[in-house]
């Protein structure tokens, strides 16, 4: 027969609120009943149903996530580490999904997410400040990650650190026309890591007494397609470029393929690196700047725990990238 909270109540002389509460683990319940009480649940089997405890304690035991995309390499190694780790703690991702770079995109809309989640996570989606603040209003725990507006909670890379590194790579191999492929100019605000990644391309060539052309910098949209076409216009219109830095892996396999349509050998005609640590760079042996997304998602996710049981975090929190060179670089050619 199975046995419900009343039954426990009974066995153990107290009042149901007070078994829920002991179970929960809430407070106002002492060290000597609440271990009475788990007794006589484990003797009875009894175990309070996540529905009837979320009601009971006000929780919707969800989390709230955000993001532009889930199939892209990084979105959707930070989501799965992100969820693995809710999981965990018994809780639920609740995804919305809002695509960029494809014309207008709706707009977030804090109402929808209302007595529906327990805390949010943004995942690398280009927001306005009206926006950021209409989350933050709703009151909730909020994290962002991979990139995020000053005053909230950032999990992300030093993106200025990560493309100055990259390109000091191929100006160590020699080369002196070095290109960059970056983000859609409409979605890079001021705390993208698009904005950051362009302003570490420039800095490098800058410190290195290289030139960093406004024409030698292209527009992708952080994906293969969209590189692919930039890159054509590129090297077509400046043969003098023998190197690129793209913003992400899936524009660097982008700017390859743009070379190999063109007849040009890589890394022997053109050097290319990008961010990530793409799955597939190896196979290809693409260099690359490596970071661990599914660990930010973790990591975020802890910290959202940990908000909401009025622990304290570290604030923002950066994670490094290291360079993986491959066979996608090599010194400049002759006369490059």
């Amino acid at each position: 027969m199975a046995h419900g909270i009343e039954d426990v109540a009974r066995a153990a002389g107290v009042s149901t609120a007070t078994v829920s509460r002991a179970l929960r683990g809430l407070p106002n319940v002492t060290a000597a009943t609440r271990e009475r009480v788990r007794l006589v649940a484990d003797e009875l089997g009894y175990s309070p149903s996540p529905s009837a405890s979320s009601l009971a304690s006000g929780r919707t035991r969800t989390i709230g996530l955000l993001t532009p995309w889930i199939s892209r390499w990084f979105f959707a190694h930070v989501i799965e580490g992100a969820e693995r780790t809710l999981r965990a703690s018994d809780m639920d991702a609740l995804l919305y999904t809002f695509e960029v770079g494809r014309g207008p995109r709706r707009r977030v809309d804090p109402s929808v997410l209302r007595r529906r989640v327990d805390g949010v996570l943004v995942v690398g989606l280009p927001m306005t400040q009206a926006e950021v603040d209409d989350l933050a209003s709703l009151g909730e725990p909020l994290i962002f990650i991979g990139s995020g507006p000053p005053g909230q909670i950032t999990v992300r890379l030093d993106d200025l650190r990560t493309a100055r590194e990259a390109t000091e790579h191929l100006i160590a191999l020699g080369h002196r026309h070095i290109a960059h492929v970056t983000g859609d100019p409409d979605e890079m605000s001021a705390w993208a890591p698009a904005t950051d990644r362009l302003r570490g391309w420039r800095s490098a060539l800058v410190t290195a007494g290289l030139a960093a052309p406004a024409d030698l910098e292209v527009h992708g949209d952080f994906d293969v397609v969209s590189a692919r076409a930039a890159a054509h216009v590129l090297l077509r219109d400046h043969p003098e470029v023998t190197a690129v830095f793209a913003a992400s892996d899936e524009m660097a396999m982008g700017v390859a393929l743009a070379a190999g349509d063109l007849g040009l050998r890589i890394p022997q005609d053109l050097s290319v690196v990008g961010v990530d640590g793409h799955d597939l760079g190896e196979l290809i042996g693409l260099t690359t700047m490596a970071q661990d997304a599914g660990e930010q998602g973790v990591t975020a996710a802890s910290m959202l725990l940990d908000l909401m049981r009025g622990e304290p975090v570290p604030g923002d929190v950066t994670f490094p990238t290291h360079l993986v060179v491959r066979r996608s670089t090599g010194p400049v050619r002759a006369g490059g």
